[in-house]
């Protein structure tokens, strides 16, 4: 009788950071470039080859007879998270609010809740598990949102947490945070991969069938990524990062994944004694109060997702004492700072291999977009020349290594902005379809020394850039 043979089994490997299964192990993750967190996780699950027939859950329809009415948007009573959201919060939807800690994520959605219970939207269900209800009902307190239609729950079972969704019945449920949250039929500790999917599934669903509009609070990591796997990203329907330097009170929410509305929108906050306020208007975090100009700064517009906003940048140049001269740059690229000096030497003739450079932007701005560079240039010619440029002055503009000016994006847009601000001269790059505000002077330039002699203060860079062209 002849013996029978089974093929051996091959054991599989996943990523303890992301959730990638790989067939061998590495020593490093293919999917997210993590060292040493591959590791077994049991045999290789072989490929389907048949599948037979199941019930389903539903007929399938015609796409243009299914009723999507009753999942409009309802605001949240947030404008600028309203606005980031593309009109506010879906029914049966899920948002990840992804952020660093302390950076303000409970605070606004706390806010968010109260708003939602005083528009009539329904009642709203707050599951914590990282502080007691008592830590809640004070922050509560003290920003002003107390509402009876308001419910806090601290807990950190799966099971638990759908129990009280199953009696509050809510309308908007929040979890803060999704990586505190474990069932235990799933091995593996909370905020682990395996837990950190099966958790954020389980509530998918319960968000999908009872059209409950949902929101968890994620947990990034040291590299700013969200924590857990990758999938979490994929599970949910719109991802959202909050940003802010905890030594300014500006906040920023950027869409990163939105099914229902733009992916590239902004919405700013300000940090208040009394809460988090949405700021429509954020103009006046990022510009200096004061009258007069003053060497080494120079205004630009920004465009961050589709708002254009202002920005001032300042600069600093002074005769260093090392061998080495520093190179300091807050809330710009330090390459593009870096690009842009050596621009200046080679071809603005200006000397500053033994000079100590700070460059920093105003409020905590963060500009990374090359439209700055131009204002980079003005800024740190004008501190190196200690000449003060015109305060209603604005300028914009990619600047190329061959000191060329090349265009940018969204130009009109950046135009209306600084008009509406109270700027009346801009330096732009040439571009086509230019419409120029009314009142407002706007030079379209080529290179760097079109963009000096635009400004009439400095004929040494004019013939510089002149004679290299004979």
């Amino acid at each position: 009788m002849a013996s029978t043979s089974s093929k051996p089994v091959r054991p599989a490997y996943h990523c303890t950071e992301c959730g990638n299964t790989v067939s061998k192990w590495h020593g490093r993750c293919p999917e997210c470039q993590a060292w040493g967190s591959i590791t077994e996780a049991g045999p290789v699950v072989g490929a389907l080859r048949k599948v037979s027939a199941g019930p389903v859950t539903a007929p399938a329809r015609r796409l243009a007879d299914i009723d999507a009415t009753t999942v409009t948007a309802r605001p949240s009573g947030i404008g600028e998270l309203d606005r980031v959201l593309g009109g506010g919060l879906i029914p049966g939807s899920v948002v990840l609010l992804a952020g660093e800690p302390g950076v303000g994520k409970s605070t606004l959605l706390l806010a968010a809740a109260q708003s939602w219970a005083a528009a009539g939207n329904g009642a709203v269900l707050i599951v914590t598990g990282e502080e007691s209800v008592e830590q809640v009902r004070l922050r509560a307190g003290r920003i002003g949102a107390l509402h009876p239609d308001v419910y806090l729950a601290a807990e950190t079972e799966l099971s638990a947490a759908i129990a009280h969704v199953e009696s509050v019945a809510p309308t908007l449920l929040i979890i803060d945070s999704v990586q505190t949250i474990a069932a235990a039929e799933v091995d593996g500790s909370a905020g682990g991969v395996t837990q950190v999917r099966a958790v954020a599934s389980a509530l998918t669903a319960v968000a999908k069938q009872r059209g409950i509009a949902t929101v968890l609070v994620g947990h990034v990591t040291k590299d700013g990524a969200i924590a857990g796997p990758r999938v979490l990203e994929h599970l949910v329907d719109v991802v959202l990062h909050f940003e802010g330097d905890r030594h300014t009170s500006l906040r920023l929410i950027r869409g990163i994944k939105n099914r229902f509305g733009p992916s590239d929108e902004v919405g700013c906050f300000q940090m208040a004694g009394d809460g988090i306020q949405s700021l429509a208007d954020p103009s006046g975090l990022f510009l200096s109060a004061r009258r007069a100009s003053v060497p080494g700064t120079c205004a630009t517009i920004a465009v961050e997702g589709r708002r254009a906003l202002p920005a001032e940048i300042q600069t600093l140049t002074t005769k260093s004492m090392q061998e080495r001269p520093r190179r300091s740059v807050s809330g710009l690229a330090a390459t593009r700072v870096e690009m842009t000096l050596a621009v200046l030497q080679r071809w603005g003739g200006l000397s500053l291999s033994n000079m100590d450079v700070m460059v920093a932007t105003v409020g905590g701005a963060k500009m990374v977009e090359p439209a700055a560079d131009l204002a980079v240039s003005m800024a740190l010619w004008s501190a190196a020349r200690d000449i003060p440029l015109a305060p209603g002055l604005v300028v914009m503009g990619e600047l190329g290594l061959s000191a060329d000016v090349r265009p940018i994006n969204a130009v009109n847009q950046r135009l209306v902005e600084a008009s509406r601000l109270g700027f009346d001269h801009a330096l732009i790059p040439r571009t086509t379809d230019l419409v120029r505000p009314k009142g407002m002077r706007v030079d379209e330039v080529d290179d760097l020394g079109e963009a000096f002699r635009s400004l009439g203060n400095d004929t040494g860079v004019v013939h510089w850039l002149q004679s290299r062209r004979r």
